[in-house]
């Protein structure tokens, strides 16, 4: 078994969703810099931002690692060289890199940072480890087509701290490293700027039948046959601790609230209930129901388990929440009434799901909405500073996420049952 403390690493696309993440439990947080990430559209930080993240996370006892890694072009290394500097002044936990460029000027220019190498980097085996650590690296995220099997071995034959991914959203290509968004769209997935095609619709057409689009397995939406099925490893947390893995991580920079609300609560709850008890880790049917709130593609475990057990290629049909995300609470004026930001139109009488950091989702009635100008009104639309009364009192608190059930039901995925 794996000793040491086990770091849920959450995204944080923004200073939003940073809060959430930390209210939900996540013991760490990764964000983007501005220009130089992998997720160039995720809103990201600029630096005063940064630098006021940095102190918001520490006062709560949370680390902060920034991501740099892109890879580079002659024309970037003059504003890195410049961000480096600033970041040497700020002090996050931890720099993201996958290019060795700029690990030897992070070395120059912020050398009292550590630095984690990113999944990007492609590390596959221990000597490879051992190359980045000899480098001054403290962490390696391991490549994403490796198996657990595998990722022992590196964790085990290098002394080096080991982060892998636990849930989210897969890329097709090993690695990440995909050339579809630059041929497709003109856009760099390696600077940063990925239009996702992968997950755009596709059919076969035959050389002699110009014009004759012919579907492989379609729903009324197209086929997506470079689509892959999301990451849930929440059967198999004890496996990936006794794998010497000490960072759980979840992608979803680009993902909503929501998301980010569900899978830090049930990663945090799954991993503190494995720490409590070892040997006898068992996951809750809350948490599968959680996770499959906040997923359209349906689960799979990667290549983690071996590659017949990956389910890379999603050809059904995108799957549909059961919850509808209406908005996160602002402000709690008594034990029923209570201030949002309306993401999605709410109704008077909707039933609606309470998700706080402890405990199971707490299910509720609307009595009541108000505007902003405080006047009784039949439903609030999306970006409305509402108020809202429950029918009963309810303990949540600022931060908490809201959500109104609409009667839709799904079949849970194949990677959500029990073994």
């Amino acid at each position: 078994m794996n000793p040491k403390p086990i770091e849920l690493l959450a995204p944080a696309g923004n200073f939003e969703k940073l809060e959430c993440a930390i209210h939900f439990g996540a013991d760490a947080v990764y964000i983007g810099a501005q220009n130089f990430s992998l997720r160039s559209n995720a809103g990201n930080f600029d630096i005063p931002q940064i630098s006021f993240a940095i102190k918001y996370a520490h006062a709560r006892n949370v680390k902060v690692y920034v991501a740099v890694n892109i890879y580079p072009r002659i024309h970037d290394e003059k504003p890195l060289s410049d961000f480096l500097s600033q970041m040497g002044k700020i002090g996050p936990d931890a720099l993201i890199i996958a290019d060795p460029g700029i690990f030897l000027m992070a070395e120059n220019y912020a050398p009292q940072i550590p630095v984690h190498v990113s999944t990007q980097a492609n590390t596959t085996s221990a000597r490879a480890a051992l190359f980045w650590k000899k480098l001054g690296a403290v962490r390696i995220n391991t490549a994403r087509e490796l198996s657990i099997a595998e990722i022992k071995a590196i964790s085990s034959g290098c002394d080096i701290e080991v982060e892998a991914f636990v849930h989210g959203a897969m890329c097709i290509s090993h690695s990440g490293r995909c050339l579809l968004s630059s041929f497709l769209a003109g856009r760099d997935a390696n600077q940063g700027d990925c239009a996702q095609p992968c997950r755009w619709q596709y059919h076969v057409v035959e050389e002699m039948r110009p014009g004759l689009y012919m579907p492989v397995t379609e729903d009324s939406r197209g086929t997506y046959i470079f689509h892959s099925k999301d990451l849930c490893m929440i059967d198999h947390v004890p496996k990936m601790a006794d794998a010497g893995i000490v960072s759980f991580k979840i992608e979803g920079r680009m993902k909503g609230l929501n998301y980010l609300a569900a899978t830090v609560k049930t990663y945090r709850e799954a991993i503190d209930t494995y720490l409590a008890d070892r040997k006898n880790y068992r996951v809750l049917p809350r948490w599968r129901k959680e996770l499959e709130n906040v997923n359209p593609r349906g689960y799979c475990t990667g290549l983690y388990l071996g590659a017949l057990d990956a389910a890379v290629s999603e050809t059904g049909p995108l799957l549909r929440a059961d919850q509808s995300f209406i908005g996160k609470i602002k402000e709690k004026q008594d034990m029923r009434r209570l201030q949002i930001l309306v993401k999605n139109r709410l109704e008077t009488g909707a039933e609606v799901e309470i998700i706080s950091p402890a405990g199971p989702a707490r299910s509720s009635r609307v009595a009541a909405v108000f505007d902003e100008n405080g006047l009784l009104v039949k439903f609030a639309q999306p970006n409305m500073c509402a108020q809202i009364v429950l029918e009963e009192d309810d303990p949540c608190l600022p931060g908490d996420i809201i959500r109104k059930i609409d009667g839709s039901v799904k079949s849970p995925s194949a990677a959500l049952r029990s073994p």
